[in-house]
Order: structure tokens, then C-alpha cells, then sequence
């Protein structure tokens, strides 16, 4: 959605506005912490996983995919 959206809503609607701004918020920080949580525990998992060699091939794959909601978390 682009700024110009923003500039033509009625004064009249403008507090049931501001609540879903406020409500969607709340909701992508609190999806970004609990992003950020997986990943880095998924990650911990992998590099335990990894650290006995005969599951390297599935710690490795597990800990990648932590590290990328990692990413996806922050940015």
C-alpha cells in the first residue's frame, strides 16, 4: 500500500483508523519476536544436532533454515 492511501481517510473514520494502525502493529511486532524466537532456537537445535557427527546432514539443513527466519526476523 503506498502513502497516498493514507491521505484521504474522513476525519469521521479517522479513530477506527488509528486503532487497526495501532492493532496491525502490535501484531507484526509480535510476529517478528516470535519469528525470531524459532530461529534461534531452531538454529541452537541444528548446531546440536550437528555437533554428533552421524546427524551432521540433518543438523546443518536445520540450523540454515533457523538462521533464515533469523534474517527474516530483522529485516
Amino acid at each position: 500500500m503506498s502513502e497516498n492511501d493514507d491521505k484521504r481517510i474522513s476525519w469521521l473514520l479517522w479513530p477506527f483508523y488509528a486503532i487497526w494502525r495501532v492493532v496491525t502493529f502490535v501484531f507484526e511486532l509480535t510476529g517478528r519476536i516470535i519469528c525470531a524466537l524459532i530461529g534461534l532456537a531452531l538454529m541452537a537445535a541444528g548446531v546440536a544436532i550437528t555437533v554428533t557427527v552421524v546427524a551432521a546432514p540433518v543438523g546443518i539443513p536445520i540450523a540454515a533454515f533457523g538462521f533464515l527466519l533469523l534474517v527474516r526476523a530483522l529485516f
